[in-house]
């Protein structure tokens, strides 16, 4: 088992409850909820119960599914009584249950739930009723719902209004691989590339386990991208769509919501996307698909710093990232060959690479901090002042205020901001006086701003180290690159 290490220690703690114990598990498709649940619990030689519900599945042939899966836990292979509601599904499975007479425990896995439970089918109401009248008095069972749409089970389990409100004793969002865990699951596997080619990898797949699965061996970074996602029979040519016509009902809405966010890579604030979001007109239903966005891990929300209100939203899903940029408007026979070798020639390359890789390094901030040697980070967040008007800076008459963004500010509490400067640059990133003047200005216009007496640092992130030089030094008060995101 790769990484996981803070969700096995929660699942041995639920192992070793003297109460019974019900699990959410929930996290995008092909994160490795599944695995993670059958190689902890079947490791532990108990009986393990599991049933997976079936994508547009019938009430019929999830029944008979999890008819198969009692006569297989319970009665070595015998074939049982049809099943045709949920209450007799449940019915026979307590009754299974209470003739284990050991003192084992018992896992009940009900995996992709939002599956199993069809329309009407009564599988919610029948699992009230059960959890609440036998198996919560049964400190042998561990109920565990597992499902890649985040928002049903939140609503429908954790959230749930009626008899189940309240009842779950824990959950676990499933997160994608860190960089660290990257390449120590490429390690096991047999796979030695440098740590700039796991980060090409990591930029085009993100932490997935299951796309990784397809990195070979003996290629470099970019043979393996063009081979898992850009040849016409690339094992992920149509994820994109399968991904999101799994999680939610109404896939193109959120594609589209996903291509406009997208589009901005500063960020996108929430009364922008009334404005021109297409599907929805503001209000219950964009609330609703911005948070379910969220909840799966494609988009992130943050109020810039300084604000008390007005949400941004950005993308930060690389898989998503990657399609949008280079493989939706591309057909199939355009990306033969060599065609990623071609594409990572083109000016727009730097400009998705440096988005992918800001949105990377919002995901290893505690790697970050740490590597700044920050001791007294407070908060973490982005500051941006759009430029649509000129106006004079309070401070310095004649000079005009631009728009600035601040791509990761470190809000600390010894009387000090660190601002990070992210870049990605294919080789060591070599400041100029030029870049050096745009930086101390940034400085110059945030101080203004905002009005903060707090002292201010500047840092660099650069994903391939920078060369000092004079310039460097005028400005940047601490610089890391790639090697610092591999740390933890």
């Amino acid at each position: 088992m790769i990484g996981r290490a803070s969700e096995i220690k929660r699942l041995e703690k639920i192992y070793c409850s003297k109460e019974a114990e019900f699990l959410v598990i929930y996290g995008r498709r092909r994160i490795g909820k599944t695995f993670l649940i059958r190689q902890f619990f079947e490791s532990k030689k108990s009986p393990f119960f599991q049933v997976t519900g079936s994508q547009m599945g019938t009430l019929k042939k999830q029944l008979t599914h999890f008819a198969d899966s009692l006569s297989t836990t319970f009665m070595r292979g015998v074939m049982i009584q049809t099943l045709k509601t949920w209450e007799d599904a449940f019915k026979v499975l307590t009754q299974f249950m209470d003739a284990h007479n050991t003192q084992e425990k018992i896992t009940l896995f009900l995996d992709e739930l939002p599956w199993l439970a069809t329309p009407r089918s009564g599988l919610l109401e029948a699992l009230d009723y059960y959890w609440n009248h036998h198996w919560v008095r049964n400190p042998k069972i561990i109920l565990v719902v597992c499902g890649s749409s985040a928002s049903w089970l939140i609503k429908n389990i954790i959230y749930n209004p009626g008899g189940l409100h309240n009842r779950c004793t824990a959950e676990i969002k499933l997160l994608p691989f860190t960089l660290a865990e990257t390449e120590k699951f490429f390690q096991s596997r047999g796979i030695s590339l440098k740590r700039a080619q796991i980060l090409d990898l990591y930029m085009a797949l993100g932490g997935v386990p299951y796309y990784l699965t397809y990195v070979e061996k003996g290629l470099t970074a970019t043979e393996n991208i063009q081979k898992i996602l850009c040849d016409s029979n690339a094992p992920l040519h149509d994820e994109f769509t399968k991904l999101f016509r799994s999680l939610f009902k109404n896939a193109e809405a959120y594609k589209d919501l996903v291509r406009l966010i997208a589009g901005h890579r500063e960020g996108v604030l929430r009364s922008d996307l009334e404005k021109k979001e297409k599907h929805v007109q503001g209000g219950g239903r964009l609330t609703a698909q911005l948070k379910q966005l969220e909840q799966t891990n494609f988009i992130a929300s943050y109020v810039p710093w300084g604000k008390e209100r007005g949400e941004c939203y950005k993308v930060i899903d690389e898989f998503c990232l990657f399609w949008l940029h280079w493989l939706e408007h591309s057909k199939a026979k355009e990306r033969l060959g060599d065609f990623w070798v071609k594409q990572t020639q083109k000016p727009s390359y730097h400009a998705w690479a440096g988005y992918a890789f800001e949105a990377i390094c919002h995901k290893h901030i505690a790697q970050i901090v740490s590597a700044l040697q920050i001791q007294s980070a407070e908060s973490v967040s982005t500051w941006r002042l759009t430029g649509k008007k000129p106006i004079l800076l309070p401070l310095e008459v004649g000079v005009e205020r631009s728009g600035a963004q601040i791509d990761l500010l470190i809000d600390r509490t010894d009387d000090a901001i660190t601002l990070c400067e992210i870049r990605y640059t294919s080789s060591p990133f070599v400041m100029t006086q030029a870049c050096a003047a745009i930086l101390k200005k940034k400085i110059e216009v945030f101080q203004a701003v905002t009005e903060t007496k707090k002292h201010i640092f500047m840092a660099l992130i650069s994903a391939n180290g920078a060369q000092e030089n004079q310039a460097f030094h005028d400005v940047i008060s601490r610089s890391i690159g790639v090697n610092a995101l591999f740390e933890g």
